[in-house]
């Protein structure tokens, strides 16, 4: 019985302690914003550099270990919520920020990419005056900035997925697509199609650029080797569109029947 009473003194000393420390914590609640803005408003911010410089050190990914993929996945979600809200200099840090976390997805690196060389350029045009006010000029000077930041991201993907093809052919899609260069898109559309893992369409493409260069004849050369490499069961392949493209060559470039090429 004495054990009970005890335990009943106890039970009812910790509720009023329990009780009383509520009561204070809803009488504080109307100092709690103003204290916790004196604080923050006394750290220093959290800059993208100082993360990139521990991430360098292999420190946070060290304490990351193999929860790696993880953050990088949350801070790809925090990514698209930036950049649905148009925040250029928060969608750019926040792409940054989630290959240098984890760079091994390609799927960031390309689609990191894609919002800095195809997005950024149409918000700053809209935060100008839009379309109808800004200069053709203006213009292609935010296309120009934005592709280079663009290309100089990718450049550093191949540290981490040396010569990969998806992100060799991401340049070259901006080259061609955004700044219209198609001397140096086709030079790396023909480097992606080198590589063994490379769609077949990189191949297609580079030999039509070539054509549009008027290099016609190194055209019909290169898609006469390209032929007999392709697969014939391979619907991806397109063989028949090769076959009918060297026909075509071959009548712009006048080629005897003797020397056409025979499958």
């Amino acid at each position: 019985m004495p054990f009970v009473l005890n335990f009943l003194r106890s039970a009812r000393t910790g509720l009023l302690v329990a009780a009383g420390l509520a009561a204070a914590g809803i009488a504080l609640r109307p100092l709690e914003a103003p204290a916790w803005e004196e604080v923050r408003s006394r750290q220093p911010a959290l800059r993208l550099e100082s993360i990139k410089d521990a991430l360098g050190q292999g420190v946070t990914v060290g304490l990351l270990g193999g929860f790696r993929a993880i953050v990088a996945d949350f801070f790809w979600i925090r990514t698209n919520y930036v950049w649905e809200k148009y925040d250029l200099p928060a969608t750019q840090t926040s792409i940054k920020l989630v290959t240098a976390i984890d760079p091994r997805p390609t799927y960031f690196w390309l689609n990191g990419s894609r919002m800095i060389a195809y997005d950024m350029p149409n918000w700053r045009i809209d935060k100008a005056g839009g379309y109808d006010k800004v200069p053709d000029t203006v213009e292609k000077r935010f296309d120009q900035e934005q592709s280079e930041v663009a290309i100089r991201y990718l450049n550093e993907g191949f540290g981490f997925h040396p010569e990969q093809p998806l992100i060799r052919l991401e340049i070259a899609n901006i080259y061609l697509n955004r700044l219209k260069d198609t001397v140096s898109a086709a030079r790396d559309y023909a480097i992606a199609a080198e590589h063994p893992d490379a769609p077949y369409y990189a191949a297609r493409i580079y030999a039509e650029l070539l054509r549009k260069m008027e290099r016609n004849a190194d055209a019909y050369a290169y898609l006469r080797t390209l032929y007999a490499k392709l697969p014939a069961d391979n619907p991806q392949a397109m063989k028949s569109v090769v076959l009918e493209r060297i026909r075509e060559l071959e009548a712009e470039l006048n080629v005897a029947p003797a020397d056409r090429f025979r499958e």
